[in-house]
């Protein structure tokens, strides 16, 4: 009660200096405003990530045909081998109904082959035909069992290209993206589908050169997934990899965190902000924090910002962006610095022109 009794008191003269036409000094003044100061012991930085899948594929049609059956949809899960779409396959059935064929009379030529083959030796031991015969014969069988091994390679063909009409799934997964759709022209190479793995997740985040140097071994970073609901928000992943390659134009690395298994309500694209903990000061950067009061917060749709006095007392709304929150009070990324006076009430703030 002997808390509320002098605030209300100095919102009531607050009031009465605009109601009088006070000056601008005069409402700065009666400004409740609390110095920024950094916070001891934090050694934790946040980056902007992105969930990725760990196994994913976009397939794609290898041969040209219409889409004539489509089995799968956006979210649904499927198994390995399971099929998911059927392209227009009749001229290839009957191309391969055509190679069965000739395979038949390859094989019925090779029949007659041989057999003849065996007469010429048997006249060639009664000596009723030369030996250039009997090669002469030789030669045509062997010739005649060359084409029937080639008919069986092309017959083989034939039914490979047909079964490229059938488009089945590599692995067990979810379908996250159909471009395509029943009587749609499906070409060499053009996307028909894409599918990933749900079981495999990772985040993954482009972290400055200088902070992967940094990194606290032995301890791991904590995963945020402000898309979950908020007992399921902070993760602690089991693995931690950091590429060793380095991106020429920005200068990041690249730093990949897998999830655990079977995360319920995890999909590929969502954001996700990675704390990853510091050793020592960065290059004679601050690792502390700085954290203000949730109540001086002011969010205007799309700003996030804070009411900071300049030097001569004013307030002026300035744009931050902010990290965690623990209890009544939300770290402070960027856009404020040790020691500026932040105003604790931001609707009186507002009221001062």
């Amino acid at each position: 009660m002997s808390s509320t009794r002098p605030r209300t008191l100095h919102h009531l003269a607050l009031a009465a200096l605009i109601g009088l036409g006070a000056p601008l000094g005069a409402l700065a003044a009666n400004l409740d405003a609390v110095a920024a100061q950094a916070g001891a012991g934090t050694s934790n930085s946040a980056f902007d990530a992105v969930v990725e899948a760990v196994r994913q594929t976009v397939v794609a049609a290898q041969v040209a045909g219409a889409v004539v059956q489509l089995d799968a949809k956006v979210g649904d899960r499927v198994a390995a081998g399971q099929v998911l779409m059927r392209l227009d396959a009749r001229a290839a059935e009957q191309n391969a109904a055509a190679s069965d064929a000739q395979v038949l009379a390859a094989r019925a030529s090779l029949d007659l082959a041989s057999k003849d083959f065996d007469r010429q030796k048997q006249l060639h031991a009664d000596n009723y035909i030369s030996k250039a015969a009997l090669e002469r014969a030789e030669t045509e069988f062997k010739a005649t069992q060359a084409q029937v091994t080639a008919q069986l390679a092309q017959s083989g063909a034939a039914r490979t290209q047909s079964g490229l009409f059938i488009v089945r799934a590599p692995f067990a997964g979810v379908v996250s993206e159909v471009p395509v759709a029943l009587g749609d022209m499906a070409m060499p190479g053009r996307p028909l589908l894409t599918l990933y793995d749900p079981v495999a997740l990772r985040v993954t985040a482009a972290v400055p050169q200088s902070v992967a140097t940094h990194l606290v071994k032995g301890q791991l970073p904590q995963i945020e997934l402000p898309g979950l609901p908020a007992a399921n928000q902070k993760i602690t992943p089991a693995k931690v990899q950091v590429l060793p390659i380095v991106d020429a134009a920005t200068h990041t690395v690249q730093l990949r965190v897998s999830l655990p298994a079977n995360l319920s309500g995890v999909t590929p694209g969502m954001f996700a902000r990675l704390w990853l903990p510091m050793a020592g000061n960065r290059g004679g950067a601050n690792t502390t924090t700085i954290s203000v009061a949730t109540g001086a917060i002011v969010r205007r749709a799309e700003l996030t910002g804070l009411y900071v006095l300049d030097p001569n007392g004013k307030p002026v709304l300035r744009q931050v962006r902010l990290g965690r929150v623990e209890g009544d009070k939300v770290e402070v990324l960027s856009g404020l610095m040790p020691g500026e006076r932040v105003v604790s009430d931001p609707q009186a703030a507002a009221r001062v022109r």
